[in-house]
């Protein structure tokens, strides 16, 4: 066996070990060890921040909005309703998506004016004060927060529907409403899947 032989086969079986080697230590010790300090230090967060009904079972995340739906597929009137999802049948998180629609597109135009009104029939408010996010889906068509603006045309309606005074709901979006991020980025704003669970254990 020559030199050069011996040389390169001893190369081959360096690299081989060391990849074997950061196969375990960046494949499987640190994605461990990632994994164990999430599930210890933030557990809601690490899997997924789940949130559950007052029966304990999981209804949703409070990271990807949902619907609020009848049986029939209408808008519920006893829970405060989300923005707009251009996300597959909406909020499809498999279709993560905005609609891609120019703001000048007659497609986008329509659609908005037909939700404007049925936002402000559904919540008995004048078009004027229908908010724009009550009518436009955000870029990931997932976006579980809404306006202070869009949750205030909705305490009436949702109020009435539950036979709750209509101060006790307005103080229950007061409370469940987040500030900017490090007080000065973004906007307030309102997650719904908590607002709505808040409202169950009024009710409960």
């Amino acid at each position: 066996m020559t030199t050069a032989t011996r040389t390169s086969r001893r190369t081959v079986w360096v690299a081989i070990r060391a990849m074997i080697v950061f196969t375990l230590l960046v494949g499987v010790a640190y994605p461990l060890a990632i994994t164990g300090v999430g599930q210890l230090a933030f557990p809601t967060q690490a899997n997924g921040s789940m949130r559950a009904s007052g029966a304990g079972a999981p209804v949703g995340s409070a990271l990807i909005g949902q619907q609020f739906l009848t049986a029939a597929g209408d808008p519920d009137p006893s829970f405060f309703q989300p923005r707009p999802s251009a996300a597959g049948d909406g909020y499809d998180g498999a279709a993560s998506s905005g609609s891609n629609l120019g703001p000048e597109n007659p497609e986008l135009v329509g659609a908005i004016a037909e939700r404007k009104r049925a936002v402000a029939t559904l919540n008995g408010v004048p078009e004027s004060r229908v908010p724009a996010d009550a009518v436009t889906a955000s870029s990931s068509g997932l976006d579980p927060h809404i306006s202070e603006a869009y949750a205030a045309i909705q305490v009436d309606r949702v109020a009435e529907a539950r036979g709750l005074d209509r101060a006790a709901v307005t103080q229950l979006v007061t409370d469940h409403t987040q500030g900017p991020d490090l007080g000065f980025l973004g906007e307030s704003r309102v997650n719904v899947l908590e607002l709505n669970l808040a409202l169950e254990q009024m009710r409960g």
